[in-house]
């Protein structure tokens, strides 16, 4: 009797300790869902006593005659390599192809003249965490009676800047003129990385898709915003992932044209294997499968391809960094690249990487131009060790979910593909998800019509159905 009674409690200890851990588990799960906004100070040097000045002042992109001489110089100068025979971009920028590039930029490009159609939208400056942050802010040109505005953040990425959303942003600030629903009328806030652009490179180690996602929220509650939208691609799916997971109360949805998952479960990893196979046991829909298998040549092998750029920045970004930021040929080489082969793979069998398929050259040479004059490619290129050198997977934001409304367009053209099924795992709220007719990765610049469509029925329904509500 003696052995049941202590035997039962024993049986009563182990159940009451299990509940300790379990309810633990619980609450601290509970407390853990917010990530924590990071206070960094990015400026030179130690941080002042005093406050921060919060000032915003205009901004206008100018380029002086010296940078221009000094830029058709390096251009004259330039030493090309004669391609292998066949090679098209299989071995990266064409050197024949990148003759014609560079002419064009040094007899028909003018600079000047992107100059205006940089400095058409209003742009801004304002110090945040002891660097300065630049920023595109557009207002509607006009709101219908009784409407207003509602504002949304975009973030871009590397290789690209915020010129990408040039295209885009009239389609969502005066959707009406432009034969789309004015139901939802957006003003549209698009910074540049600190380190990309014009906005000023960070001075210490450290500053990671968190700390600009810190910034950014900054930003956002000094211009007045308490609630917002947040929308992007690239670094910007991560920037703004992170601010969801930081500032859920604020932030009404999240639109995503690149969705990655970086901890991958069991069930993830088991459909790798058999998703094929059985798709409906895995979620799979039938785009889903032609996106991703066969899983080594569409998937592994894919990746190890297309991946020795972010492998050298994610390590030694200074290095190559330094031959970029010192020559124009150089730096628009290795951007071009990026632009064929993330636009279609299929261009990499083509001699001119199909680079003017879907864009134009004005508009490659503007966002080339943007880190020539800013001299930001080697900060740029410095926020993938930033993000990666800790190893995937490491992070507190990768371990985080997701529950702000989420609504995802997946191009078909987008490197690697993420079936609804792998992102739910990380975006619990997913409201919408849309297998896009076209595009691949720089979606705001290539297919602004069909982004913008996206996210206005993604609005549309997060607003009509009142899937956000301040807590």
């Amino acid at each position: 009797e003696f052995y049941c009674s202590l035997a039962g409690i024993m049986l009563l200890e182990v159940f009451l300790a299990l509940g300790a851990v379990i309810i633990y588990f619980l609450l601290s799960r509970k407390k853990e869902e917010i990530l924590p906004f990071k206070e960094g100070w990015w400026g030179k040097e130690q941080k002042p006593d005093t406050e921060e000045d919060t000032t915003i002042w205009p901004f206008k992109v100018e380029t002086t005659e010296e940078e221009l001489s000094d830029l058709y110089r390096r251009l004259d100068q330039a030493r090309f390599t004669e391609p292998l025979e066949n090679s098209c971009f299989h071995y990266g920028t064409n050197s024949v192809y990148l003759r014609k590039v560079i002419s064009y930029w040094k007899n028909q490009f003018n600079w000047k003249k992107q100059v205006e159609v940089l400095n058409k939208y209003p742009q801004f400056k304002t110090k945040i965490q002891g660097i300065d942050i630049h920023f595109v802010h557009v207002k509607p040109p006009r709101l219908p009676e009784g409407q207003s505005a509602k504002p949304l953040l975009m973030v871009h990425g590397w290789p690209g800047s915020f010129y990408e959303f040039y295209k885009i942003i009239p389609l969502l600030t005066d959707p009406a003129s432009h034969g789309l629903s004015d139901e939802h009328i957006f003003e549209v806030i698009c910074p540049s990385i600190p380190g990309y652009g014009f906005s000023e490179a960070p001075h210490k180690k450290d500053f990671n898709s968190v700390s600009a996602a810190s910034v950014f929220y900054e930003l956002m509650l000094r211009l007045g915003f308490s609630e917002f939208y947040a929308q992007g691609g690239d670094w910007g799916w991560l920037i703004c992932t992170n601010l969801a997971q930081m500032a859920p109360n604020h932030m009404k949805g999240l639109h995503l044209n690149l969705a990655s998952v970086t901890n991958m479960g069991f069930i993830q990893l088991l459909s790798i294997l058999l998703g094929r196979y059985l798709p409906g046991l895995f979620g799979f829909q039938d785009e889903d499968v032609r996106r991703m298998f066969p899983f080594l040549k569409k998937g592994l092998y894919r990746i190890l391809v297309e991946s020795g750029y972010a492998h050298i920045q994610a390590t030694k970004p200074d290095t190559v960094g330094c031959g970029l930021n010192d020559s124009p040929v150089g730096l628009a080489a290795y951007i071009l690249e990026k632009f064929s082969t993330w636009t279609d793979l299929e261009f990499r069998n083509l001699e001119d990487g199909g680079l003017e398929r879907k864009f134009n050259l004005d508009d490659l040479l503007t966002n080339i131009m943007i880190y020539w004059v800013s001299g930001c490619i080697v900060s740029s290129m410095r926020f993938y060790k930033e993000n990666l050198q800790k190893g995937i997977g490491t992070q507190k934001h990768e371990r985080l979910t997701v529950q702000v409304p989420t609504g995802i367009a997946s191009f078909p053209n987008e490197v690697m593909h993420t079936p609804q099924a792998w992102a739910q795992k990380k975006y619990t709220n997913i409201v919408s998800f849309h297998f896009m007719p076209r595009g691949g990765h720089f979606a705001a610049l290539e297919e602004p019509e069909l982004l913008a469509k996206d996210i206005l029925q993604f609005v549309g329904k997060v607003e009509k159905e009142q899937l956000w509500r301040k807590k």
